[in-house]
């Protein structure tokens, strides 16, 4: 699985290169978006919760994100009428990093107005991952796919980008077979992350990692 991945051949795009690339293949008419999400420690700086949320102040981010919720339908229900299926899928490590459990929040409004999104423990796939972890990739139907780019600190700092179809169409039956494997937003928030007390972080780093 994703064993061609690391020999395709890319083009390195920064940060506003590649959201100009995105929005625009996104909008000349794509099948599907198809989101891995393996990374467990990001900064989200601009983003209104993760502001709040890397401040300290727990309760403020969870209001900010559900003030999202509008927002968020909206973006679904313009894909749903261009006839683009939406699918996300986030790898979770455990013991649960505070980001990921806030993020988890957030996904939360995400799925409450009809985003698709399931959650994999990342225990799962511990066989797949014994060379390298699954890539953080965005596939925007058989056209172009991105493997996301972050610096040390985990701020967003762009994308490689492919075009190759058959490596695209590889990643894609990856992607779809985690996927199936994945379990339903709901049942893993309930059981592993309601729970949690509120994490424990201190100060508010810089960067981003991109538009939840």
């Amino acid at each position: 699985m994703f064993d061609s991945f690391t020999g395709g051949t890319s083009e390195r795009l920064d940060r506003p290169a590649y959201h100009a690339d995105l929005g625009r293949i996104y909008a000349g008419g794509i099948g599907f978006l198809n989101k891995l999400e393996r990374g467990q420690h990001f900064q989200e700086r601009g983003f209104p919760s993760w502001e709040a949320f890397a401040a300290g102040d727990w309760e403020g981010a969870l209001t900010l994100a559900g003030e999202r919720r509008e927002d968020y339908a909206r973006e679904i229900r313009r894909a749903s009428q261009s006839g683009i299926q939406h699918r996300r899928l986030r790898v979770v490590e455990f013991p649960v990093t505070p980001y990921v459990q806030w993020e988890l929040h957030v996904l939360r409004v995400r799925v409450e107005v009809g985003d698709d999104i399931r959650v994999l423990d990342a225990r799962d796939i511990s066989r797949i991952e014994r060379i390298r972890l699954v890539p953080e990739v965005v596939i925007l139907g058989d056209e172009v796919m991105y493997e996301v780019v972050y610096d040390d600190d985990g701020n967003a700092d762009g994308a490689n980008r492919y075009t190759d179809s058959s490596l695209i169409r590889e990643t894609n039956a990856g992607f779809d077979a985690l996927y199936e494997r994945g379990e339903e937003f709901h049942d893993f928030f309930d059981r592993e992350i309601a729970p949690l007390a509120p994490p424990r972080v201190t100060g508010a780093p810089r960067g981003s990692h991109g538009s939840r």
